[in-house]
């Protein structure tokens, strides 16, 4: 089993040195000592979520909070390539946090809430700020249990006048779309760049957006014969597009 995964700022991951120290404390040290019962002589890693992972040994456990753990090996994992970018559109109750979760699980690199047309939940001023903080929140959970050094990034919610932007510059864009003639995993994908992946509400993405998102440059695409939820479909996709690149090689 590899060992538990707990983060530390970047300042931290910059400054260690095989061979050195690093003290972990606060809510990571209460959730290593308390929660998790980490104790003297086990091996845990401690990552920054943006690429950086030591690998280390528990030295001492001091009080409920805190330990200290030796440097054992310091690891850096370039940018990832080709990037698996998700437009996931807001959906209703914990939907949308539950796609978060699982794209996050599975190694998506960059989520954007997109507000569609047919979206039921509407991101709004400060509600936008809000709700952006839980998926970042839901990233940050998802991250450490999966074991990823890179964690994804949560994008500015997005009409689609900026989803036509990011469909222009992309590698591959991809609508998934239960009528596309062509199914995904029949696509050939990219070695490098963006590959982007658009996720409609629960009433799907409206012909307008379709015409809008093609005409940009995306390519219409089928999942299989079901039809799947927004919370589940874009995990799926970011599946099939992983294990056909040299991501899980």
């Amino acid at each position: 089993m590899t060992a538990a995964l707990f983060l530390v700022e970047p300042e931290v991951t910059a400054a260690a040195e095989v061979g050195g120290f690093v003290r972990l404390e606060g809510p990571e040290g209460r959730h290593a000592v308390t929660v998790t019962r980490i104790g003297a002589g086990e091996r845990i890693d401690l990552g920054d979520g943006a690429g950086i992972v030591l690998h280390t040994l528990v030295e001492s456990v001091q009080g409920r909070d805190a330990l200290v753990a030796r440097v054992l090996d310091r690891v850096v994992e370039p940018p990832p390539q080709p990037r698996v970018v998700v437009v996931q559109a807001l959906a209703k109750g914990d939907r949308g946090e539950t796609a978060v979760e699982m794209m996050a699980e599975v190694g998506v690199d960059v989520i954007v809430p997109w507000q569609a047309e047919r979206s039921i939940a509407r991101w709004t001023a400060d509600r936008a700020e809000r709700g952006r903080a839980r998926w970042a929140a839901t990233v940050r959970a998802a991250g450490k249990q999966s074991r990823r050094a890179r964690f994804p990034e949560i994008a500015d919610v997005a009409g689609t006048p900026q989803l036509v932007e990011l469909v222009r510059t992309a590698s591959l864009a991809i609508v998934l779309h239960e009528e596309a003639a062509a199914p995904l995993a029949a696509l050939t994908i990219p070695p490098t760049g963006d590959v982007v992946l658009v996720v409609g509400p629960e009433g799907g993405v409206s012909p307008a957006e379709l015409e809008v998102l093609v005409a940009a440059g995306a390519r219409p695409a089928r999942l299989g014969p079901s039809v799947l939820r927004t919370s589940t479909a874009g995990t799926v996709a970011a599946g099939i597009v992983l294990a056909r690149s040299s991501r899980w090689d």
